[in-house]
Order: C-alpha cells, then sequence, then structure tokens
C-alpha cells in the first residue's frame, strides 16, 4: 500500500467530478431539495380545501355555522350553490373536494336535536376524508339563533353527519392504486427515452443517423412512437392487477382511461427526449431522471395533499404531468368523470408534450460533438 499512488488517485476522482457538473448537481442538490420539500413544502395538515356550500335555509343560524367552518381554515369557500345535486356535479369535475349542505329546516333540527347539515366528501382522497372528519366537529349551538325558532332553556347540541362518496370503505388501495399508473409511467417513460439518444452515441450508431436522410424532428418523432405501445401495455397490465388484486372500482371510461394515459405517455416520452439532449452518458442520463422523478412524486399529490402545500409549491407542481395525470386517473376511475369535465388538465399535458418536443428538436444536433 502506498499512500501517495492512492492520494493521486483521490484527486484524480475529486477533479473528475469537479468537471462532471450533472453528478456535482445531484451531490448538492438532491439533499437541498429533499429538505425543502419535507421541511416546506410537505404539510401533512389540510387547508383551503375547495368546498362547495348550499346553504337551503338562509338564515342567521345557518349562515353563522357556515362561517364558523370557513373560520377553521380547513376549507375555502369556492362556489355557492342551491341544491346537493349540484354539489355532487362539482365534485365529480374535481372542482370542489368538499360539499356543506344546510336543509331548509335548519333552524327546526337544531331544537330537535337532529343532523343540522351534511358534509359531502370526495373520499377518492383519504386526507379529505379526516379532515372533513374534523371540520363536522364545529359546534351547532354557537351559531347565532333564529328569533323565529321555538324558545327553549336548553336545546339539544345539534349534529353535522359526513356522507363520503367515491370510497366509503376509506380503502388506502383506492386512492393510491390509480396514482400508481401515473408514478410507474413517469418512471419507465422518462428513463426509457432520457437514455435513446445517448446510447446511439456510447454505441457508435450515431455515424449511422448522421448518414441517413432523417430530419431531427423525424428522428425524435420515431424514437418516441414505440413507446407508447410499451407504456400503453404497462396501463393494461397494472389496470388488471388493480383490479384483480385490490378490487379498485372503475366507474369511468376505459376508453377515456386510455387516453389519459396516453397524454401522460407523450408528455413523459418528451420529457425524456429533451434529457438525452443534455446528458452526455447515460449514467447523467439516470441522474437526470431521478431528479426530475422526485419532485414529480413528492409535489404531484400521490404521496402527499396538494392542498396541504403552500401557493410556491402548488406553482411549481403544476408544471408537472403527472399533477395532472392523477387528477385525471382519479376522477375518470374513480368518480366516474368524463375527460371533458376535466378539461383543464387534458390541455396541460398536450401543452407540455408540446413545448418538451420543440426544446428537444432545437437542443439536438446529428453530429458527434
Amino acid at each position: 500500500m502506498n499512500g501517495r499512488r492512492i492520494g493521486a488517485i483521490v484527486l484524480k476522482e475529486l477533479r473528475q467530478l469537479r468537471r462532471d457538473r450533472v453528478t456535482l448537481a445531484m451531490i448538492v442538490g438532491i439533499p437541498v431539495i429533499l429538505l425543502v420539500l419535507f421541511g416546506y413544502a410537505i404539510n401533512l395538515n389540510l387547508r383551503g380545501l375547495k368546498a362547495g356550500i348550499a346553504d337551503q335555509a338562509d338564515t342567521a343560524g345557518s349562515r353563522a355555522l357556515v362561517m364558523d367552518m370557513l373560520a377553521t381554515d380547513i376549507v375555502s369557500a369556492s362556489a355557492q350553490v342551491r341544491t346537493p345535486g349540484q354539489l355532487m356535479t362539482l365534485m365529480q369535475a374535481g372542482r370542489i373536494s368538499v360539499g356543506i349542505v344546510i336543509p331548509r329546516d335548519f333552524e327546526r333540527r337544531r331544537f330537535d336535536g337532529r343532523p343540522v347539515a351534511q358534509i359531502l366528501v370526495d373520499g377518492s382522497d383519504t386526507t379529505v376524508q379526516m379532515a372533513a372528519a374534523q371540520l363536522a366537529q364545529v359546534p351547532v349551538d354557537s351559531a347565532a339563533p333564529d328569533m323565529r325558532a321555538p324558545a327553549a332553556s336548553t336545546p339539544p347540541q345539534g349534529r353535522i353527519s359526513v356522507v363520503s362518496f367515491y370510497n366509503p370503505e376509506r380503502r388506502s388501495a383506492v386512492n393510491i392504486v390509480p396514482g400508481l399508473v401515473g408514478v410507474i409511467l413517469t418512471m419507465t417513460m422518462v428513463l426509457f427515452t432520457a437514455i435513446a439518444i445517448v446510447r446511439e452515441r456510447e454505441r457508435g450508431n450515431m455515424e449511422l443517423l448522421i448518414a441517413t436522410p432523417l430530419s431531427s424532428a423525424e428522428l425524435m418523432i420515431g424514437k418516441v412512437l414505440p413507446y407508447v405501445l410499451i407504456g400503453l401495455a404497462q396501463t393494461s397490465v397494472i389496470l388488471l392487477l388493480a383490479r384483480w388484486l385490490f378490487a379498485v372500482p372503475i366507474n369511468g371510461s376505459l376508453l377515456a382511461i386510455y387516453l389519459a394515459a396516453g397524454l401522460l405517455i407523450l408528455a413523459n416520452l418528451t420529457l425524456g427526449l429533451m434529457i438525452s439532449t443534455v446528458a452526455r452518458s447515460q449514467f447523467q442520463a439516470m441522474q437526470m431522471t431521478f431528479f426530475v422523478f422526485l419532485p414529480s412524486i413528492l409535489l404531484s399529490g400521490f404521496m402527499f395533499p396538494f392542498a396541504g402545500m403552500p401557493a410556491a409549491a402548488q406553482w411549481i407542481a403544476e408544471l408537472l404531468p403527472l399533477t395532472h395525470f392523477l387528477r385525471l386517473i382519479r376522477g375518470v376511475m374513480l368518480r366516474g368523470a368524463s375527460l371533458a369535465e376535466l378539461w383543464p388538465d387534458v390541455l396541460a399535458l398536450p401543452l407540455f408534450t408540446a413545448v418538451m418536443m420543440v426544446a428537444a428538436i432545437l437542443r439536438f444536433r446529428k453530429r458527434l460533438d
């Protein structure tokens, strides 16, 4: 053993790491990203859930009860409607997570001790169910009394009932398994195409491609299309296992599910192509893929509730394809929504695909240097 020779190797490795900017960025970036995400962006205490309100009583007491619920900051009023049916329509479309229904005979119910209000919950997310249970603890008799109600020296305590839709059994698999479709497609599709162009360089096939009359756009599209079929095959396997092993319901159209999966596949493939034009080796491509996959899985709403994140983290999450796909797949599979009802997220994925494809084509050059 010679300490001088070992020191020379150590010095060589440090210099090589200094020249490898991607690896250096991973060494510094991953701890920073994890610390920021878990310390700042991840919040298990839900606040600001979008809620629709159907106050059919419209009395001083009912309005006070609604204000008490809003004062908890668990929900924020995003829609005022007249009937519970309208609340269900908004919930199916994913525009609200919670519906608050106050019947016309609110004051009589409060005096009799019967349930005075009903909270409708999108049970496809189990964390929303737990937040709604906290909301139901708001005291009813602290609301301002209606002078028209019969007087009583000690009126019985009113109650708020909670009704969960789409996952009344509160099975975590119902919430997690549909999201796994997006997570698996993101991990595999980005990785496959991230190493596509780099692999051609490392294997010496780039010389053959340079000699062909292919344009950059034709080469990129040709690289993407085979993986679309692979991604759809993966989707089929996941759906079959979800139904067979976990009894996850499929309440919406299978065609809508495959269309949503196809949009995510294209978005991830173009993102992978963009990475492949930047990376210099397959190892770098895998590193950069992990760099993208980490915030996707943490900020998209798959592991942690989206509504609990601060505004800055939500803005970043809106730039990630997985965020929009999770809303689509859960909306279609669990709530039975159509893609037309979820049109903002449907449009976001083709827009991301177009931007990434154009950027990858502009960056790619059929040259060895």
